[in-house]
């Protein structure tokens, strides 16, 4: 860890780190299990939503200047119009949710528990803005998925042992391109969730 820092960028900083940002989410979500092939404009386009929301943080691991990982969060009800079908039923007003969004890190940084770091600031982002509860959401992937590598290792249990456990019920979908094919397909995310 000699020589990397952590850093929450709330309002200019936040922003001036967006564009950054945008390419670590291509460079890392094109790996298994998302297999995105984005684009830059997308992604400033995506990411404009933390800019606007007063609540939201990005947490940035920097290896001097560079902007190595980030994480970033945001009231769950900025989501809204994506996410609200997969709370339905639950009982959980979306406004009491924290949604821990984006955690990307370059492949060579992982290992060293800048994972927890991610998790730790925004759990005390939230906190501090008065909310009860935390959520990040995962793509569900198929076990035999022919590009899922032999060496993978889900997340599932790095989650549980920070407190998460699935929301039982609907899924939530999104869609995007696949690295190698033509168009966007739908996908489903599991949402994971634990009490502040």
């Amino acid at each position: 860890m000699a020589g990397i820092r952590v850093e929450t960028l709330t309002g200019e900083a936040l922003a001036a780190a967006l564009p950054d940002v945008a390419r670590l989410r291509i460079a890392v979500f094109r790996d298994w299990p998302y297999l995105y092939d984005g684009d830059q404009t997308y992604e400033e386009n995506y990411l404009q939503r933390y800019r606007d929301s007063d609540s939201a943080l990005v947490v940035g691991a920097f290896d001097g200047a560079t902007l190595i990982g980030a994480s970033t969060g945001t009231p769950l009800a900025d989501h809204a119009d994506d996410f609200a079908a997969a709370f339905a039923g639950s009982g959980i007003a979306l406004h009491t949710v924290f949604y821990c969004a984006e955690s990307v890190l370059l492949p060579s940084y992982r290992g060293r528990g800048l994972g927890h770091r991610f998790f730790d600031a925004r759990e005390d982002h939230a906190r501090r803005l008065g909310f009860a509860k935390c959520c990040f959401c995962a793509v569900q992937r198929p076990a035999d998925h022919p590009m899922r590598p032999e060496s993978y290792r889900p997340l599932d249990t790095f989650w549980r042992g920070r407190g998460y456990a699935p929301l039982p019920g609907p899924l939530a979908r999104f869609s995007w391109k696949d690295l190698g094919e033509q168009t966007e397909t739908d996908k489903p995310l599991q949402f994971w969730i634990r009490d502040l």
